[in-house]
């Protein structure tokens, strides 16, 4: 067959878009936690721009609002939840099987 008479090869990407994660009528500000509590993993991190699929201007509103409700206490610095993974030692049981050489 001929290069000229073969069908065009087809992407294997989709081009479906994806609707943005902020709409036009939110406003993004330190007290709308719920918006803000959507870019935050489940460890207390702000998620990155990429991940988030924001432009770099939401990105950084995003990043100032979320460090504002953090310091007037809206949001936690951090999650303390404790993840257990399957299979894991917990770490009082491995500082007590330690030996000192003393």
């Amino acid at each position: 067959m001929d290069k000229s008479k073969r069908p065009p090869l087809k992407s294997k990407r989709s081009f479906r878009r994806r609707l943005p994660p902020i709409q036009s009528g939110d406003r993004i500000d330190y007290r709308n936690i719920s918006l803000i509590s959507r870019f935050i993993s489940e460890q207390g991190k702000i998620l990155s721009r990429r991940v988030n699929r924001l432009t770099l201007k939401q990105q950084r509103l995003i990043t100032i609002a979320i460090k504002q409700a953090r310091i007037l206490s809206l949001l936690p610095f951090r999650n303390n939840k404790k993840v257990e993974r399957k299979g894991s030692i917990p770490r009082t049981t491995r500082l007590r099987t330690r030996t000192r050489n003393n």
